[in-house]
């Protein structure tokens, strides 16, 4: 379900619902891409510490081990990135 947004539209606006409808736009964006980021790292997650067959509905041990330090790792890069970003803003 694409929708696309008439700029057109915005004309109408005054400026502060201007910029209100911008400000939740690239908010939105923001959570699309952090989604997307999530979704991609869990891939590849799934795919690195889940090699076996998979015969049950659980993780045994080892990948559970697997996918948490993985995790981690991937929250830990991001609050780093963060942290450097709010450096390079001030």
């Amino acid at each position: 379900m694409s929708q696309t947004i008439d700029t057109s539209q915005l004309q109408h606006l005054d400026s502060n619902a201007r910029q209100d409808v911008l400000a939740f736009i690239q908010q939105e964006s923001a959570k699309a891409k952090i989604q997307s980021s999530v979704t991609q790292f869990t891939d590849m997650c799934f795919k690195k510490c889940v090699t076996k067959n998979i015969t049950s509905a659980t993780l045994d041990r080892e990948e559970e081990t697997c996918l948490g330090d993985c995790l981690n790792r991937f929250l830990d890069t991001n609050i780093k990135v963060v942290q450097l970003l709010q450096q390079l803003q001030k």
